[in-house]
């Protein structure tokens, strides 16, 4: 194909792909994410046409950016980034266009800013040295050994089988088993060693004859060039200012040594890429493995077996006693400080205190049994109590940025892993997620040993059961998913289009032939929302503390997304606790209490108490499309939403009592309100039922009393405590007065929210 077709048909794939970004159609919305998926997909099968495919996207973009065409500018730039970290023979030029480009958006507000500074940033060590976004990412999703770059990543796929069905979980798992059976440690090194050479070397790699030699080598061979090629680049891109030329002389010697200086000297001269069409260089999909969720703790447990291997590796002594298996108390994660007497003055010194003692020695022994003087002062992250790389922004899941990237979060302790959990399911999965985030943090608060360690990341494929009987019913499952949608049109695009796709893998027969080679559509398109998916939106946790019996002590329990109350037929007992109040009418429904928290926009405390006849209340943690301004389209809304408190959106079904010639009558009429607390008991001996995140198997019966509030994160609750690294002289910390931080759970999208 000449160039001038190849350019004409990437950039119809590139238009169709921004029409599907503006379109409403039915039409088109039915092959959603197909597209980009076929686009990238061109380029993966020619190599040759990323150059081209490059120059496009930033003719488009530079256009967006002339034209404040803002809804098309982060698709584009996770596009472009996808390709330039697969691609090859990408001139320098086209990479210092595209950083320029990325810094020029640093002006925009969030979240353009924000996803282009984590373009620019990758863009700038990728220009310097090429291939390094393609060699740190196979290594670190294949858990290849690196000393040099030590960073591992794995994606756990959690299914509820209650929830989906046998058949999307069985073809899921053959997909992924299927495209992970050629992805051996030996083949995945021989791709990092000749996607390197090839995009440092460009046309003068004469890429065939590399990649035969690499299939030929032994595994020992195979593992030395890939060291080599290893300490290449890590050692150039840690530099201040990494040298392209001097990177392309250190990766010109291993090629010389690969294929010898003969053959390196015929690739140089005589490799014309028309005459050897470039080969493909897969980019390996990562690793996933695969979990039917049926044990509350069994997010925590498949944790913690991804740290062992490696769970003692560069740890500070401070953190040596952080043991996997057990939970201590904090107390045990501090030392006792030791007071110093030493003035600091030199002439204070005893005389010969700065003469090094002889071997063998008394003062030799005891030095290395005890400390000098001194305070060894322990340095603890300000929010200790609420690990950074967890917090969330105050307020309804409004903040995005950057999610936890690598680092120390504690002196010595190098987060070494990062755990990608993808959820599948629909809004009850979500409920059962945020119970296992709530344990694990609460699990933290007791033994501080995987948030010093662990990079956590959260993720969320929308699947609804075929089953289910009406339409309504699917939107009503899928609440969390249509606002992610609304708030990310990437995602929308990109992500809530897999269901109909899963249900179709699902109902196609098994392909038992392994020999032909099948493009695997779903495990593609989730690679890519783990890859580019890296900015977060939060989502408060809601705790609701339930009595069955007013002289006991509740039952605690948590939702994320919705609180439906019922009113059951059956009445208290004689000896209830909450007898009917006198001159209460007898109708449908019951008599209720409320007394709530008024949300208001200037935070000031406004307390509503009343009491009326209801048949049943919904309490909503998700704005609907109507309260929120972030919705699909990407002008600003004309009114601010309330975006910067935690709210509730309760719907009050209640009943109207009138009296006519024909009698007494009874009718309903549905009442709305905003709350950021909210308790509600039964006066006239009517019992309720509480239905949490839409899932009956998470129902409570003959409840008389609840109470619902914003969760807050375990150990920042308001109360007077001891901080347990201090000494048992020292004063008490008084936290009465300080405000509890709100539990805040992240989903990753590809932007955040849009306004």
């Amino acid at each position: 194909m000449e160039s001038s077709d190849v350019e004409l048909d990437l950039q119809r794939s590139v238009q169709a792909v921004l029409r599907e970004l503006s379109a409403q159609a039915p039409a088109l919305q039915s092959n959603q994410g197909m597209w980009r998926w076929s686009l990238h997909k061109k380029v993966e099968r020619d190599p040759g046409k990323s150059p081209v495919l490059v120059r496009i996207l930033l003719r488009e973009l530079e256009k967006a950016e002339s034209e404040d065409l803002r809804h098309v500018i982060i698709p584009l730039l996770h596009t472009l980034l996808y390709v330039l970290t697969k691609a090859t023979g990408i001139t320098e030029e086209l990479y210092r266009r595209t950083y320029k480009f990325c810094t020029r958006l640093l002006t925009l507000p969030a979240p353009y800013c924000t996803v282009a500074l984590d373009c620019a940033i990758r863009l700038k060590t990728e220009t310097a040295v090429p291939g390094t976004l393609y060699q740190r990412l196979v290594i670190a999703e294949q858990n290849l050994t690196s000393e040099l770059y030590p960073y591992q990543e794995r994606v756990f796929l959690f299914v509820d089988p209650e929830l989906v069905s046998p058949s999307v979980c069985s073809a899921l798992l053959l997909e992924i088993e299927a495209a992970q059976v050629h992805q051996t440690p030996e083949a995945c090194m021989r791709h990092v060693v000749s996607h390197t050479l090839q995009a440092a070397l460009g046309d003068t790699c004469h890429a065939s004859a590399l990649q035969r030699k690499l299939k030929a080598s032994p595994r020992r061979a195979l593992e030395r060039y890939f060291h080599a090629v290893v300490a290449a680049v890590e050692q150039m891109a840690s530099e201040p200012n990494p040298s392209r030329e001097g990177h392309l002389e250190r990766l010109e010697e291993i090629y010389c040594s690969l294929l010898g200086p003969a053959a390196a000297a015929r690739g140089s001269c005589c490799g014309d890429p028309l005459q050897d069409p470039q080969p493909s260089i897969p980019l390996p999909s990562p690793h996933i493995t695969f979990h039917l969720w049926t044990d509350e703790e069994q997010l925590w447990k498949e944790l913690v077996l991804f740290l062992r291997p490696r769970s003692q590796l560069r740890l500070s002594a401070d953190l040596e006693a952080l043991d996997l298996q057990g939970l201590w108390p904090d107390r045990e994660l501090a030392r006792a400080s030791m007071l110093s007497t030493d003035s600091g003055i030199e002439r204070d010194l005893p005389a010969g205190a700065d003469e090094l003692p002889v071997p063998g020695s008394p003062e030799l022994e005891r030095a290395g049994l005890q400390r000098k003087g001194g305070i060894k002062k322990r340095v603890w992250p300000p929010d200790i109590l609420m690990p950074a790389c967890w917090d969330g922004p105050q307020g309804l899941h409004r903040r995005t940025g950057m999610p936890s990237g690598d680092g120390e979060l504690l002196p010595g302790v190098s987060r070494l892993h990062t755990a990608r959990v993808l959820v599948l399911g629909d809004d009850r999965m979500l409920g059962r997620l945020a119970q296992a985030y709530h344990s694990l943090r609460k699990r933290e608060t007791q033994k501080f040993c995987l948030t010093p360690r662990l990079s956590l990341q959260l993720y969320y494929v929308p699947v609804l059961a075929p089953e289910e009987p009406a339409s309504c019913r699917h939107s009503e499952l899928r609440e969390l998913a249509t606002f992610l949608g609304r708030a990310d049109p990437w995602y929308q695009n990109t992500v809530n289009t897999l269901c109909p796709a899963i249900h179709k893998l699902a109902e196609m027969p098994p392909s038992l032939d392994t020999s032909r080679t099948v493009d695997p559509f779903l495990l593609d398109v989730i690679t890519y929302y783990v890859r580019m998916g890296t900015q977060p939106i939060y989502f408060q946790i809601y705790t609701v503390r339930i009595f069955r019996d007013l002289s006991q002590d509740p039952t605690e329990d948590i939702f994320l997304t919705e609180l439906k109350v019922k009113i059951q037929d059956s009445k208290f007992p004689k000896d209830g606790f909450s007898p009917r109040r006198k001159g209460a009418a007898e109708g449908p429904g019951a008599e209720l209490s409320i007394c709530y928290q008024k949300a208001l926009l200037s935070h000031r405390a406004q307390e509503v108490t009343g009491s009326l006849r209801a048949t049943g209340l919904v309490l909503k943690a998700l704005p609907t499309s109507d309260t929120d301004g972030s919705g699909p389209t990407h002008t600003p809304p004309s009114a601010a939403p309330v975006t910067d408190h935690t709210c509730l959106n309760v719907s009050v079904t209640e009943v109207v009592k009138s009296s006519n010639l024909a009698g007494r009558s009874f009718s309903t009429v549905t009442n709305t309100f905003r709350t950021a607390t909210i308790q509600i008991q039964s006066q006239d001996q009517r019992l309720l039922t509480l239905l949490l995140d839409k899932d009956s198997r998470r129902t409570y019966r003959d409840v008389v009393r609840f109470e619902v509030a914003p969760c807050p994160e375990p150990c920042s609750g308001a109360h007077r405590s001891k901080a347990p690294w201090l000494g048992s002289h020292q004063p008490e910390v008084d936290r009465t007065k300080a405000k509890p931080k709100p539990l805040l759970m992240p989903i990753n999208t590809f932007s955040g929210i849009v306004q």
